[in-house]
């Protein structure tokens, strides 16, 4: 596979995965991704951010989260965020120890 073949794909792959987290299943709270796979919503929008930062595009946080999440935090948090369970909050401090 030639190399634009694959950065093609690798795109594409996100594209799909972005649409799953943002349209499919805005039910899986960022919490339980981080309990689960070290990773949520909000690394994938900083990953977003640094990438273009890598690439000479200014992108401040509260813009890559906008472009990956297609509205505001403070949109997301209202439609779609619930509080984290005393239980969820346990298992974070357990497995996300900085």
């Amino acid at each position: 596979m030639d190399a634009q073949t694959q950065l093609e794909l690798e795109a594409a792959a996100f594209r799909r995965m972005r649409q799953h987290l943002m349209q499919d299943r805005k039910d899986v709270q960022n919490i339980d991704m981080m309990n689960l796979t070290g990773f949520c919503r909000n690394c994938l929008s900083r990953w977003y951010q640094e990438a273009a930062n890598s690439h000479g595009i200014e992108m401040s946080k509260e813009e890559g989260r906008e472009a990956f999440y297609g509205m505001s935090m403070d949109d997301w948090k209202a439609n779609h965020q619930t509080e984290a369970t005393a239980d969820q909050n346990a298992q974070f401090s357990k497995t996300h120890k900085d």
